[in-house]
């Protein structure tokens, strides 16, 4: 590959690292531990692979117990190394051949490969400077429990993994179950190589190498490329070397392993997560939330103090004075609840409302339910506990954060309207008027009652002036009464509905913070993990979108 090509593929893993991790963060408290720890390590490993020698290859060798994978070894590289290794008091190290040792160093320390053993140059496969790492490892079956944990270890950090089965054991649960069906995203950096041919009947080879390739697309890996070979024979050697030759020249192993363990984690955050998108916060569900912790909240119950605490209010202002003084011993409903005084800081101040009980705790836990419900819809099962969760955590706060909205609200109860002064000074008026009337017929009688002589006095009509003053002046503050009372109803309502909405508007503005917020936190954070996965599988070997993989061929049709 072209440098302008591998930067280009490094920039993509970069981004599909970035796109990892976020993925990862936005499932913390949502998915498994475990699943999340795996995400993890895949971007530990890879920041590690990455910061280490990027002209290297590292191809590791992997087989079971009389597979020949040391024989096979031995074969590619040209060497008797492996076997002498096997004459070693120990087996349980991997053992590494280095073809350009110079910076391989780093990479060895950090694959805990300590036997290594600088090759010479094997035509067809490697020059003493071409960067690649080929290591023999333990058998996979070993009966030593240190050996399977460096077999699983190593498996999941070389940049190349080739498989090497035999005629007897190719079938074998142990290798498809634990190794090849794990790794199934991993067919770009995988080959499989079926050694001892040649203890089969020629007749039998292709069958064997038909079933090989019938499980391998069992374990989702039916591209990856199977070659026939034996060590005892040179069969298939040469094959096998090019194979690796063309990937070590490529300088893109490491990097298609990296994306490969990207890819499978991302599937497991996806399986982990399950599928699906919510449906969201509708200005609906939002409207029937506020509605209902409204009621729940006494607003009705509030509005009607405000229309009573007006209407009172109104008439103590505009109704007959004689009689208006009377209000005095009526208590304002308002202040009965704590509510409607200019005197306090309204931030501290909180009503008597009655304490929410359990009907009350019922139809806020009711609302709150439906509500989350009908925003976590359609969303895979855990991000629907999260919102849901999300959504009550509020709720013990919400009873105390609700009475102190409403203690807040400017009910705007006390302000004056402007009729009640014209109405006021009428009513004054005629007062004074038929006080004037009564003092004046007042007089007349007592000087009546004294025999003194009793002016004659103004007629209207036929009517006395005075007694039309008392009586019309009397009639005139019944009727402003009578239609104060007639207005006030009016305006009471109208300011029981101004108030009723502003309580409603900070009834929801509470809803907004204490619920509807937090859970569109975790909406959009359900929706930024489903796009970060979307994006990091996208154009992975495990979305089903072809990528370039240097050791897959297309499979083989078998001989008529």
């Amino acid at each position: 590959m072209s440098r302008h090509g591998l930067v280009r593929e490094a920039s993509r893993l970069q981004r599909q690292l970035e796109l990892l991790n976020q993925a990862r963060e936005l499932g913390e408290g949502v998915l498994p531990g475990d699943v999340l720890g795996d995400a993890y390590e895949v971007l530990e490993r890879a920041s590690s692979r990455r910061s280490l020698s990027a002209g290297h290859t590292v191809v590791g060798f992997f087989g079971a117990t009389g597979s020949g994978k040391s024989s096979l070894f031995n074969a590619v590289s040209g060497t008797t190394v492996a076997t002498a290794a096997a004459r070693r008091p120990t087996t349980s190290q991997p053992l590494a051949g280095i073809w350009g040792s110079e910076g391989s160093g780093p990479l060895l320390d950090w694959l805990e490969v300590t036997d290594r053993h600088p090759m010479e140059n094997v035509p067809g496969l490697a020059s003493d400077d071409s960067g690649l790492i080929l290591l023999d490892l333990p058998d996979f079956d070993s009966t030593r429990l240190a050996n399977r944990e460096i077999v699983h270890r190593l498996s999941g950090m070389v940049d190349v993994l080739v498989w090497v089965l035999d005629p007897q054991k190719y079938a074998d649960a142990a290798v498809h179950n634990d190794f090849l069906a794990p790794l199934s995203s991993h067919g770009a950096v995988t080959l499989v190589v079926l050694n001892q041919v040649d203890t089969l009947p020629a007749s039998d080879v292709e069958p064997v190498l038909d079933s090989l390739r019938g499980l391998l697309a069992r374990d989702g890996m039916g591209q990856v490329r199977v070659l026939p070979a034996s060590a005892a024979q040179g069969t298939g050697v040469a094959e096998l070397r090019s194979a690796i030759r063309q990937v070590v020249e490529r300088r893109e192993a490491a990097t298609l392993r990296l994306a490969a363990d990207v890819a499978t984690a991302a599937g497991h955050l996806a399986v982990a997560s399950g599928e699906g998108e919510a449906a969201g916060v509708s200005g609906g569900s939002r409207a029937r939330l506020s509605e209902e912790l409204a009621t729940a909240a006494h607003v009705p119950l509030v509005a009607d103090a405000v229309a009573r605490s007006y209407k009172r209010e109104a008439v103590r202002r505009t109704g007959w004075p004689l009689t208006r003084w009377l209000l005095r011993f009526t208590p304002d409903p308002l202040r009965r609840l704590n509510l409607g005084r200019t005197d306090t800081d309204a931030s501290l101040n909180r009503t008597s409302l009655p304490a929410a009980g359990a009907p009350e705790r019922a139809r806020y836990d009711a609302a709150i339910r439906e509500f989350a419900d009908a925003a976590s819809a359609g969303a895979p099962q855990p991000w629907r506990t999260v919102i849901r969760d999300a959504a009550l955590n509020g709720r013990k706060q919400l009873p105390d954060a609700l009475d102190q909205a409403i203690a807040g609200t400017d009910l705007k109860a006390q302000r004056r309207s402007w009729w009640w002064f014209p109405f006021n000074v009428l009513q004054w008026l005629s007062l004074l008027v038929a006080l004037g009337g009564a003092g004046w017929l007042g007089t007349l009688a007592v000087l009546g009652y004294l025999q003194m002589p009793v002016p004659d006095v103004p007629r209207v009509e036929g009517w006395p002036l005075p007694t039309l003053m008392l009586a019309g002046a009397v009639l005139l503050g019944i009727v402003l009464a009578l239609a104060g009372r007639v207005l006030a109803g009016a305006a009471s309502r109208a300011r029981s509905a101004g108030a009723r909405k502003r309580l409603k508007a900070a009834v929801a503005a509470v809803a907004g913070e204490r619920i509807v917020e937090p859970v569109e936190r975790e909406l959009a954070r359900l929706a930024g993990f489903n796009a970060a996965l979307k994006e990091v599988r996208r154009g992975s070997p495990a979305s089903g979108v072809p990528a370039r993989a240097p050791l897959t061929t297309p499979r083989r049709r078998p001989a008529p």
